[in-house]
C-alpha cells in the first residue's frame, strides 16, 4: 500500500510518501511545499492546494495520513493551519485518495511505542523504521513519514481490514470525505 502522510501547515507542508507492506517500510519520496511569509494567504493556500494536487497525482497513494488538528496556545496560528488542511482535504476528496486523521498521540504510539514520546524520539524512530541515513529536513517532512507509519501500522492490523471491507462501516481516524 502506498501512504501519503502529511504534517499540515502554511509556511511549510511535510509530506511523506512511504510503501507500507507486511509491517515494513519503504521510503519513496519525501519534502516538503512551502509558502513565503508576507505573500498574500490566498496566494499560499492556492500554492498549498496545486503542490498537494502535483504529489497526489505523481505519487498516486491509496491513502493519505493527515495530522488532525489540536489547538494549544496561539489560536490565529491554528486557524491558518485549519485552513490549509481544508486545501488539502480538497486535493485528496478530487483525487479520490481517502483520508485518515491521527492525533499526535496516536502517531506516537505507532511509531514508539510510547504515546508520550519527545519530538526528537519519535523522528529518530521514523529514520530508523525508514532505513534512512539521515533524518529529513525539514522536521516537518520527518513528521510526514511519522503520520505515514502510523497509518501503515493502523491499516496494516487484521481488525482494520476487516472493518475496511464492511460497506457502512464507521472507522476510527477515517475521514467519510
Amino acid at each position: 500500500m502506498i501512504v501519503l502522510g502529511i504534517d499540515p501547515g502554511y509556511a511549510i507542508v511535510g509530506y511523506g510518501v512511504i510503501r507500507a507492506e507486511r509491517g515494513r517500510y519503504v521510503p519513496v519520496e519525501y519534502g516538503a511545499v512551502t509558502t513565503q511569509a508576507g505573500e498574500d494567504f490566498g496566494r499560499r493556500l492556492e500554492q498549498i492546494y496545486a503542490g498537494v494536487g502535483a504529489l497526489l497525482a505523481r505519487a498516486k497513494p491509496q491513502a493519505l495520513s493527515l495530522e488532525k488538528l489540536y489547538f494549544q496556545n496561539n489560536k490565529t496560528t491554528a486557524i491558518g493551519v485549519a485552513e490549509a488542511r481544508g486545501v488539502i482535504l480538497l486535493a485528496a476528496s478530487q483525487a479520490g485518495v481517502p483520508v485518515f486523521e491521527y492525533t499526535p498521540l496516536q502517531v506516537k504510539q505507532a511509531v514508539t511505542g510510547y504515546g508520550q514520546a519527545k519530538k526528537p524520539q519519535v523522528m529518530e524512530a521514523a529514520r530508523r523504521l525508514l532505513c534512512l541515513r539521515e533524518m529529513p529536513k525539514p522536521d516537518d517532512t520527518a513528521d510526514a513519514l511519522a503520520m505515514a507509519i502510523c497509518h501503515g501500522q493502523a491499516a496494516g492490523s487484521a481488525l482494520r481490514r476487516a472493518m475496511l471491507a464492511r460497506p457502512g462501516s464507521k472507522i476510527p481516524g477515517r475521514n467519510p470525505l
